[in-house]
């Protein structure tokens, strides 16, 4: 494939970065928002446009079980899911990482039950932030596709070995045809290097994964596993670095917008970004010292990357898509609130929670949250979380 744009839904999108990269082993069950990744790289390995095994399974606790023993023989391994999906996939998603597994997903954002809802927010990947595999968000289609190359780059390098969460969220940008430029098949291959598992599942020489640990070496099995995430942080910069040298394309774990002199920032993470950006360019028209703060990197977690964008803020106003119940605020804040606890002339952090479902939150409603934050913070105003537009 030569460098082309095409204008061309997100979720296919995907799915041809996957082919790409010369993935060996996709398995997966359909489950919306993610349904169009998976089916379309399933017509691809039947068209014979992919040299791949695709295996469909019964569940997504399957399709996570089959990565695991595809990767663990040394096969680039891809799948994808959404909300329950992942729910049910839980529990091998936990064993991926603890086994140092280099499984690429694609996490189509999307609500966790009940009441059901298909739409999309970021309740399900927060549900398993703990589970020891690198998370990244992406904001648009172009950012998706460039993600899946630096997904397998970072997962499979030797100094990583982890598994990879690629956020994308559901609807709001998988089922969005955009324009995306498309890089030719040879700068993918000498980007990504071939995959080779030092210590392969073989029948010739049979190795042990994963074995019952008795308590004298399970914290330390923990400790190991926690230095492999912190210490993955170098090689995602690194991976980043690489892709802009060879793309023009730029990432970082922290990025920001008109946040230089900003004394207030709205904080985001995912496709609603690019909305802030638009209600911060309203504001400065009107004489407001507004910026935004974008986490793209949320596991490892950018320390020294966020005291940088939040270095002389007065405050900060969270935007969290999702909840931590019966907490003193939705995930993110809480995370910044402590990264932030210690560090000299901390701003003051304000949480919103919003856009729960796919519910709207367009620019005239950003600009209410971040001056309503401005207030708050004013007023001292600052514990626990508010619900944004609630009705009645």
């Amino acid at each position: 494939m030569a460098k082309e744009r095409k204008g061309i839904e997100v979720s296919l999108a995907i799915a041809e970065a996957v082919g790409q990269a010369d993935c060996d082993l996709i398995s997966a069950y359909p489950i919306t928002p993610q349904t169009h990744i998976v089916e379309h790289l399933s017509e691809m390995v039947a068209d014979a446009h992919l040299d791949a095994e695709f295996v469909p399974v019964e569940s997504e606790h399957s399709a996570m079980s089959v990565c695991c023993g595809a990767a663990a023989v040394g096969a680039r391994t891809f799948t994808s899911t959404s909300s329950q999906g992942l729910a049910l996939m839980a529990e091998i998603f936990f064993i991926a990482s603890a086994m140092r597994l280099p499984v690429v997903m694609a996490l189509a954002n999307r609500s966790l039950s009940a009441p059901l809802s298909i739409w999309n927010d970021h309740s399900d990947t927060m549900m398993v932030r703990d589970g020891g595999w690198i998370h990244v968000f992406v904001e648009n289609g172009q950012e998706a596709y460039d993600h899946v190359f630096w997904a397998f780059r970072v997962a499979e390098d030797p100094a990583v070995r982890l598994p990879v969460a690629l956020n994308i969220d559901g609807f709001i940008m998988t089922h969005m045809i955009e324009p995306v430029d498309f890089e030719d098949d040879e700068l993918i291959k000498r980007y990504i290097p071939e995959f080779r598992m030092e210590k392969p599942l073989h029948p010739d020489n049979p190795v042990s994964m994963g074995c019952f640990a008795m308590p004298e070496i399970y914290s330390e099995a923990q400790m190991t596993r926690e230095r492999a995430l912190v210490d993955s942080y170098a090689t995602c910069v690194k991976a980043w670095e690489e892709w802009a040298a060879v793309t023009g394309r730029q990432y970082h774990p922290v990025e920001t917008y008109r946040a230089d002199d900003a004394e207030y920032c709205i904080v985001t993470m995912g496709s609603l970004g690019e909305t802030a950006m638009a209600a911060v360019d309203e504001l400065r028209e009107q004489g407001e010292k507004v910026g935004v703060i974008k986490i793209r990197l949320w596991r490892p977690f950018p320390f020294d990357d966020l005291y940088r964008a939040a270095a002389g803020k007065h405050t900060l106003i969270v935007l969290d898509r999702a909840i931590s119940f019966g907490g003193p605020g939705g995930p993110v804040a809480l995370e910044l609130r402590s990264a932030l606890c210690n560090s000299p002339q901390a701003p003051v952090v304000v949480n919103y929670v919003a856009g729960l479902a796919s519910r709207d939150v367009t620019v005239e409603d950003f600009k209410a949250i971040i001056l309503g934050g401005k207030a708050k913070s004013a007023e001292g105003d600052v514990a626990g979380f508010t619900f944004y537009g609630l009705r009645g």
